[in-house]
Order: C-alpha cells, then structure tokens, then sequence
C-alpha cells in the first residue's frame, strides 16, 4: 500500500484529507499522529513535513502537506468520482466555495474554538462575542446555499463539502462543551437554527467510510 496518511484525531485539515480518501475509495495506511507524545515534532516527522504538523500524504518517496493540495493532488492520482468538478464553471464554483470558507468562515470560527479547547474561555469573551455575528453571517449564508440543493456544488459532494464540513462539526462539538454554555453561541440544535446544513451534516455523516474518518478521541469520549 503506497499512500500513506499521517493525521491527527480531530484536525479538521486531516478530516479533510480522510474525507476524500473514503470519496474516492482508495485504499490508505493510517499513521494516527498524538500530539500529547509530541509525535509530531519527532525528526522522523518533521523530515516529511518540517512545520510539523498534520495531515501529510505519503505517496512512495513523495511526501506532501496542506490539506487542499493533499486533496487536489488525490483528484488528479484518482480521478473519480472528481471534487473538483468535470467543467470550468464547476471548478471555479468550487474555488469559490472554499475560499468563502478560507476567507470569511474559519477565522470567526477560530476565534471560538481555540480559547473553548483551550480552556482560555474568560479571557477570550470579548473576543468571541465580537466573532459571533460574523459567524452567524457565514452560517446564513451556508444555510441559504444549502436550501435548494443537497451539496454545495453540483448534484453530487465535492471538495468545496469536503473542506467546508468539519469546521461545522467541530463548531458543533464546541457548542456542546460546558465551557461554553455561557456564550450563548446559537448552534444548537442545529435542525432548528440551520436546517439545511443540518441536513447537509447528515448526508456527509451518511457516507460510505466516515466512520474511518471520524475523530477517535471524540468517540472514546462520548
């Protein structure tokens, strides 16, 4: 088995890369990397990937990080079923798509779910709740393009889904967190409050493999 995945439980870039895999049903090692044993700052790791961190994909002597290249690179090894669309304008939707999320999406959802996993809940309130009116616009927004349709491009999942959805899922995850309850964050229930993602969240959670691809540590958890 040539491809190797070096990943971290509960990394959505790792998420995104584990995603694509089990889309594309191709076979894969997984190398399950545990940041409490600083596994990814040992020489071994640091020489596939010298930021050390995750995902890396291990194709043979090829080595290769940042989870979108990870999955344009399987896209073009593996062409079917494609993510990023069979024409010009279902590519360059999809580009949009995902840089909406890079853009506008991840940085107020960072700003929540790094001080909640952190702990660091109080000295971040201010900051968060300046974040949330910005995230809530991008989950409108999410919500309303996910009204009409089952995927965010096309009739069928792409890597705009792939990047977009385990943010979602981590922000949910936060939101279920007792730290956070005095936030007020307003993401749960999620049928309530966006029914078309949640929707969505079903569809992607229905798919052959996630279960592979779901973050162990969340499950031992539970």
């Amino acid at each position: 088995m040539s491809l190797e995945v070096y990943w971290g439980s509960g990394s959505p870039y790792a998420w995104r890369v584990l995603l694509a895999l089990e889309i594309k049903r191709t076979p894969y090692a997984s190398r399950l990397i545990e940041f409490s044993k600083k596994q990814h700052k040992a020489p071994e790791f640091l020489a596939l990937n010298p930021r050390g961190k995750v995902p890396v994909l291990k194709d043979g002597d090829f080595a290769l990080s940042e989870s979108l290249a990870i999955v344009a690179y399987l896209d073009r090894k593996f062409p079917e079923p494609p993510l990023f669309g069979r024409t010009a304008a279902e590519t360059g939707l999809i580009w949009k798509s995902i840089s909406e999320a890079l853009h506008y999406l991840e940085p107020p959802a960072g700003r929540i779910i790094v001080p909640v996993f952190s702990d660091k809940v109080a000295e971040a309130a201010e900051d968060i709740a300046a974040a949330k009116p910005a995230l809530h616009d991008e989950l409108y927004r999410l919500d309303e393009a996910l009204a009409g349709q089952d995927w965010l491009v096309g009739a069928s999942i792409t890597a705009a889904d792939v990047a977009v959805y385990p943010f979602i899922e981590i922000l949910l995850r936060v939101a279920g967190k007792g730290n956070a309850q005095p936030l007020d964050l307003g993401l749960l229930p999620l049928a309530k409050r966006y029914a078309a993602i949640h929707r969505w969240c079903e569809r992607i959670r229905a798919l052959p493999g996630y279960e592979r691809t779901y973050p162990p540590h969340w499950r031992a958890a539970a």
